[in-house]
C-alpha cells in the first residue's frame, strides 16, 4: 500500500510539473484597446484566454499620443518576463507597431480591427486611403485642452451604429457614456517605426466597419504579410466585442506559432 501511495504521489508532482511548465512555455498576452474604449472592451477574449491558460494583461493605453502611448506599453512588455503576443484595437494598431519595435520579447502581433501603419503614416491618413468611414461627422465638438490640443469624443446618440452596431443597444449606451477619448494630435501623428516588418503578423475585423473602411483594413493586413486574416461578415468595429471566440482563437493562433 505505502509503494502504491508513493508512486501515486509521484505521478501527481509529474503531472503538476508539466502542467505548470506547459503554462510558463505559453507567451503573455498584452492587449491594448483603441479610441472611444478602455481595458473592458476585452472581457469577452480575456476571459476565453484565461480559461484557456493564457496569462492576460490589458493595457490602460493613455490615448495621447503614438509615440507616448507606446512607450508606455513598451515599459509593460518589457517588464514582464515571458513571451508577448502583443495584440492592438483600432488606435491601438498603431500604437503596438512602434512599441514593438525594438521589443525583443514580443514574438507576434495581432491586429484588431487596427491599424498597421508604414514609417511616415497616420491612422487618420489610412482612414481615409479608402472610402467607408462615417467616423468623422459622428464626433462631438472636440474639447479644448490647456496648451493646446484637442480631445475627440463620439456623440453618444451616434456611438451604437457609429462604433459598434452589432452589440445591443443596451451595452452600446454604456460603451458610450464612458468611452475614453483621444487626442486629435494622436490621429494625425506619423508611425517612426512599423514593428510588422519584422515581427509576424495576424488580423482579424469585420466586413461591416465604419470607422476603418474595410478596404483599408485588407490592404493593411496584405501588406503587413499576415500569417491568417480572418474577416468576420457583418461585424463592427469592435469585433472584439461582438465575436470573442473569434477573436480569442486568432491571438492563440499567433500565441501558438510565436513559441
Amino acid at each position: 500500500m505505502r509503494k502504491l501511495l508513493v508512486g501515486l504521489a509521484s505521478a501527481v508532482l509529474v503531472a503538476s510539473a508539466s502542467f505548470a511548465s506547459a503554462a510558463e512555455s505559453k507567451p503573455t498576452i498584452v492587449l491594448v484597446h483603441g479610441a472611444f474604449a478602455d481595458g473592458s472592451s476585452w472581457n469577452g477574449v480575456i476571459g476565453r484566454l484565461e480559461k484557456d491558460g493564457y496569462s492576460v494583461v490589458a493595457v490602460a493605453n493613455p490615448l495621447r499620443s503614438v509615440k507616448s502611448d507606446a512607450d508606455y506599453v513598451r515599459r509593460i512588455v518589457t517588464g514582464l518576463k515571458t513571451d508577448v503576443v502583443l495584440v492592438g484595437h483600432s488606435y491601438g494598431g498603431s500604437v503596438i507597431s512602434e512599441a514593438a519595435d525594438q521589443t525583443p520579447n514580443v514574438r507576434s502581433l495581432v491586429y484588431v480591427a487596427a491599424f498597421a501603419p508604414d514609417v511616415g503614416e497616420s491612422a487618420g491618413g489610412l482612414s481615409g486611403k479608402f472610402p467607408g468611414s462615417t467616423l468623422g461627422p459622428t464626433l462631438a465638438p472636440p474639447v479644448e485642452l490647456p496648451g493646446g490640443g484637442k480631445d475627440l469624443y463620439i456623440q453618444q446618440d451616434k456611438f451604437h451604429d457609429q462604433f459598434a452596431a452589432d452589440v445591443s443597444k443596451t451595452d452600446a449606451k454604456l460603451m458610450a457614456a464612458a468611452q475614453r477619448p483621444v487626442t486629435e494630435a494622436a490621429l494625425t501623428e506619423v508611425a517612426t517605426a512599423a514593428a510588422w516588418k519584422k515581427i509576424p503578423s495576424w488580423s482579424v475585423y469585420g466586413d461591416a466597419d465604419k470607422n476603418i473602411p474595410p478596404q483599408a483594413l485588407a490592404w493593411m493586413a496584405e501588406r503587413a504579410h499576415s500569417k491568417d486574416t480572418v474577416v468576420v461578415k457583418g461585424a463592427s468595429h469592435v469585433v472584439m466585442l461582438s465575436h470573442p471566440d473569434t477573436v480569442a482563437k486568432v491571438i492563440e493562433e499567433a500565441a501558438a506559432t510565436s513559441r
